[in-house]
């Protein structure tokens, strides 16, 4: 794509967690007969994030296609769509590395779901209490099994 000539779309500036990040989205119209039979656009988007403490700049591009053509989704919306990818995915990549879910021998029945759900439960627990390090909380809690009964409101 001529991603050079393509103008911009949507560009956010945030600060968070220690860093700045600058996004940059640009949005083109696809031809027909590319190898997704339902691609309508092609996005390109580059994140530049800075942090705070280092002054270290990272620049990282990703493309995208979607079926959404321009009239069903402006460049802002598609950009918030690619935003919530990105949180579902850091879940569950915390599902991963730190409870090493894809590595769990429970595989029938309902028990797969029930133990996501208990591994959520845990991570947005351990976030509302301001952990954000979920490896640690989770330390915490196994050496301090009664903290986690008293937070849950089991002891007195």
């Amino acid at each position: 794509m001529p991603w050079r000539d393509i103008p911009l779309d949507d560009r956010t500036d945030s600060a968070a967690h220690g860093r700045r990040e600058i996004r940059r989205l640009k949005i083109c119209t696809v031809r027909p007969g590319l190898s997704f039979p339902h691609a309508c656009q092609a996005i390109q988007v580059k994140r530049r994030r800075t942090n705070r403490k280092t002054g270290k700049t990272t620049i990282v591009t990703i493309y995208a296609i979607t079926s959404l053509n321009p009239y069903q989704a402006t460049p802002a919306q598609i950009a918030a769509l690619i935003r919530g990818h990105w949180s579902v995915e850091a879940l569950h990549h915390i599902r991963d590395a730190t409870y090493r879910e894809d590595h769990s021998k429970i595989r029938t029945g309902t028990t797969p779901r029930a133990m996501a759900t208990f591994r959520n439960i845990a991570i947005g627990l351990a976030h509302l209490i301001g952990w954000d390090n979920i490896a640690a909380a989770i330390d915490h809690y196994r050496a301090h099994p009664d903290h986690g009964l008293q937070l849950l409101g089991l002891t007195d």
